[in-house]
């Protein structure tokens, strides 16, 4: 069985309790390398934490990372919740990482995406008072997220995943519900969303590619960025960014293995409405919608297998400005 390792640096004065983590899908390594080279300079002294806590995971799930690849035995980042009785490692990682995440404040978690494309990051909610995600600190969470050193923020996730799964379930109409992770309401619940139910902020920092080599670099300067934010560390303050803002409002399933994309897709290509995206293994036409919709396709996944997300749609909108 794999171990899991935190390193924290605890500061004399009160203040924010900060967690960073990395790997949460194995094969998204920019992170896990940003936070060694931040333990490093606070293990040398070229970095002292002036006040609050931050506490580094450099690898969230070890047997993603291990096996080089997004999953150990199932997405971490989908459906994350304890549990008493733990069949998959992430359920053994979620017993362990949530009541981490219960004893901090804020949450920065790195990621990385299989097509190319520019990092950005995503943001929570407005504040509401529904049932899906009720948030009362969306003013604090964009003015954090504005200042990581991106040019575009991205809302709209776990509505999207809450359609996506009504979808699920049309489509197998009734069979195996009550198992299938897939099918759950609560599929949408990662890192973030778990976070925020706790009472804290987080955020969902896309760096870029997974083999953009300029990947780590964006990871480093955000973690810096938020420690100096909120007050954790000196430096320069960080200048506040206006940001292109994009709102997911549907995910696509890759149906069959031969589903195919008419061509390389790119996070955040522009799509005109109508426009032809994919074609399925039936020989069915898959369309961006029509009318006056005006948006793009944010992570295209030709290697989705069958059942999981092929790409998402996402609409312009001037929240982040």
């Amino acid at each position: 069985m794999h171990s899991f390792q935190r390193i924290q640096f605890s500061a004399v004065q009160p203040g924010p309790r900060l967690l960073v983590t990395g790997a949460v899908h194995g094969n998204e390594v920019c992170g896990t390398q940003a936070i060694r080279r931040l333990v490093a300079e606070f293990e040398r002294d070229e970095r002292r934490l002036l006040r609050g806590l931050v506490t580094f995971v450099p690898i969230t799930n070890p047997l993603a990372y291990q096996k080089q690849q997004r999953n150990g035995d199932r997405n971490l980042n989908r459906r994350l919740q304890p549990t008493h009785a733990p069949q998959e490692f992430e359920d053994h990682i979620a017993n362990w990482l949530c009541p981490l995440m219960a004893e901090h404040q804020v949450l920065l978690d790195l990621h990385s995406f299989q097509a190319q494309g520019q990092p950005f990051v995503m943001v929570g909610p407005l504040d509401n008072e529904g049932p899906l995600q009720p948030f009362t600190q969306s003013t604090q969470e964009l003015a954090w997220a504005k200042v990581l050193g991106v040019q575009r923020g991205v809302d709209g996730w776990l509505d999207t995943y809450a359609n996506g799964v009504a979808q699920r379930r049309a489509r197998i109409k009734g069979a195996a519900v009550g198992s299938a992770v897939d099918v759950d309401e609560s599929y949408g619940v990662g890192t973030t969303e778990w976070m925020r139910r706790t009472g804290g902020m987080a955020l969902t920092l896309e760096c870029g590619q997974h083999e953009d080599p300029a990947g780590p670099e964006v990871a480093y300067r955000a973690i810096v960025n938020t420690l100096v934010h909120f007050g954790l560390i000196e430096g320069e303050v960080p200048p506040v960014q206006s940001m292109a803002g994009l709102r997911l409002h549907h995910v696509e399933d890759k149906q069959h293995v031969d589903d195919a994309f008419v061509q390389p897709w790119t996070s955040f290509d522009r799509l005109q409405p109508g426009q032809l995206i994919g074609h399925r293994a039936s020989g069915e036409s898959v369309h961006a919608p029509d009318g006056d919709w005006r948006g793009c396709i944010v992570f295209p996944n030709a290697k989705a297998q069958a059942g999981n997300e092929w790409f998402y749609l996402a609409r312009e909108i001037d929240r982040f400005r």
